[in-house]
């Protein structure tokens, strides 16, 4: 069920972790029978994906801390699909998972296609557009929940950068979602990058919650889990410094409306006004979708 309340009264939030607590010795000690899953949503990325692919097939799948490497590939119409393959990647068609529900609709869509697609107990979700990844990243996201069995979800932070100077990344961020979360869910101001596309999830919680199909995947995903698991099973780790392939501001106006539809649709208005959303292409199913039954 989707949360009622615009205001979380939860358990306070513990302190931000950094990557370099969680060696990778570290985490193999502590996984166990636990199972990894590398999850990577790819849309014409062929430019970028080998540089996320590679690191993790070359060290941390024969280390055996992720068990699976898989980019989701949305209709690509590059060499995205061959260059994650040949980069080590397994490549998963998205429309073809779950095909009954049709093409896959936008990010949202994708993400919760890879859980189906996927097996691990622990799923890392990374962006395939980054330039500045490295294996700390995965390590990072997995330390949390490998060390604290009360975490459900990890989120990175870091320093995001835009056209090469420090700071200025992450507008939609900056703008609206933290705003946003600060005057509507106070409890969860202190995460600092509520969109970034690097996080960590327990299986289980991600399928007690619903995705929405496009960009305010990450917004629902924080919100919704905040509200089934608490505010306190929700980790921070700093993973230093973030790189991508910057949008432009006009483009970026679709996406901060996906957003904002996330969060207003978890407060008491969000009955009145689904009906506005619902009727926009290309959000077919606003109704989110679930990823075991429903």
């Amino acid at each position: 069920m989707r949360p009622t309340t615009p205001l979380l009264h939860l358990s306070a939030p513990g302190a931000t972790r950094t990557h370099s607590e969680f060696t990778l010795d570290l985490l193999l000690d502590l996984k166990g029978t636990t199972t990894v899953s590398v999850c990577i949503p790819a849309r014409d990325e062929a430019r970028t994906i080998a540089s996320v692919v590679e690191p993790i097939a070359r060290t941390l799948v024969p280390a055996g801390l992720v068990d699976e490497l898989l980019v989701l590939d949305h209709g690509s119409t590059d060499a995205t699909a061959a260059v994650a393959r040949r980069s080590g990647a397994t490549v998963v068609p998205a429309n073809d998972v779950l095909a009954d529900f049709g093409p896959a609709l936008g990010k949202g869509d994708v993400l919760w296609r890879s859980l189906h697609a996927s097996t691990g107990d622990l799923i890392v979700w990374l962006d395939s557009d980054l330039t500045s990844f490295g294996t700390h990243y995965v390590t990072g996201l997995l330390g949390p929940l490998l060390t604290d069995p009360g975490i459900s979800l990890v989120r990175a932070t870091y320093d995001r950068s835009l056209h090469g100077t420090a700071g200025e990344g992450g507008r939609v961020t900056e703008l609206l979602a933290r705003p946003l979360i600060a005057t509507l869910f106070p409890d969860l101001e202190h995460i600092r990058q509520p969109l970034g596309g690097e996080y960590a999830v327990r299986r289980e919680a991600a399928e007690r919650v619903a995705f929405e199909v496009d960009y305010g995947v990450e917004m629902g995903l924080l919100l919704d889990i905040a509200s089934s698991s608490g505010v306190s099973a929700i980790a921070q780790v700093d993973l230093g410094h973030r790189a991508h392939r910057n949008r432009s501001l006009s483009s970026l106006r679709e996406q901060s409306r996906q957003v904002l539809r996330a969060a207003l649709l978890r407060t008491p208005m969000g009955e009145s006004i689904r009906g506005n959303y619902e009727s926009r292409p290309p959000l077919v199913e606003v109704a989110q979708r679930r990823p075991v039954a429903g």
